[in-house]
């Protein structure tokens, strides 16, 4: 019996004890705040105003040359009867820089179509430096007559493409899937002496 009784008291100043910590610990926030106000520190409130008012800083992409700037033509052909541009037909990057363009594409037949689009480079070296993170040349598309569809390019120029590229030019063949696969377009020799030369 005096065991047993023993072994109540001990479960009720382990219940007191632990009621102490909980409220202690539910305390010691405005506890100590109230300590920094009466000591004039008063750090917490300090952070929350240079929290509050500091804007955020975003991190610089080390990756970007500022230095260089590249330009990037798109074109477009189409094999069949169908409308396929690009939004802009050029514009100036930095390499290292993640860029956006979008190409508008029209079913103009009376029926459905699936097509896909190959794309090429010129000058042809530009190609292992032009990394695409988004294209629409990566899947194929089924449009009913008549759909019209934007579709983005996300790309990004390698650093380390060669400095006496000034130019690039980017260009998608788009076919019907179920037809003759057409050959990738050759850029003419005009565009790719540009490219190269930077003029």
């Amino acid at each position: 019996m005096n065991l047993q009784r023993a072994n109540f008291q001990m479960v009720g100043k382990l219940a007191v004890v632990a009621s102490l910590m909980f409220a202690f610990g539910y305390a010691l926030v405005p506890l100590y705040k109230a300590i920094c106000e009466m000591t004039g520190l008063n750090v917490l409130a300090l952070n929350e105003q240079v929290v509050a008012s500091a804007k955020p800083v975003l991190p610089q992409n080390s990756q970007v040359d500022t230095t260089r700037t590249i330009t990037v033509e798109f074109d477009a052909n189409s094999r069949g009867p169908w409308d396929f541009k690009p939004a802009q037909r050029s514009l100036q990057v930095h390499p290292g820089e993640l860029t956006t363009v979008m190409y508008e594409f029209q079913n103009i037949q009376n029926r459905r179509m699936s097509a896909q689009a190959i794309p090429s480079y010129a000058p042809q070296q530009a190609a292992a430096h032009f990394n695409k993170v988004e294209c629409f040349c990566f899947n194929q598309y089924t449009l009913e007559p008549g759909e019209k569809k934007s579709w983005p390019v996300a790309f990004v120029i390698d650093p380390k493409l060669s400095k006496d590229v000034k130019t690039i030019t980017l260009s998608y063949t788009f076919f019907e899937v179920g037809g003759r696969t057409p050959a990738a377009p050759v850029a003419s020799v005009k565009s790719e002496i540009v490219a190269v030369s930077g003029t």
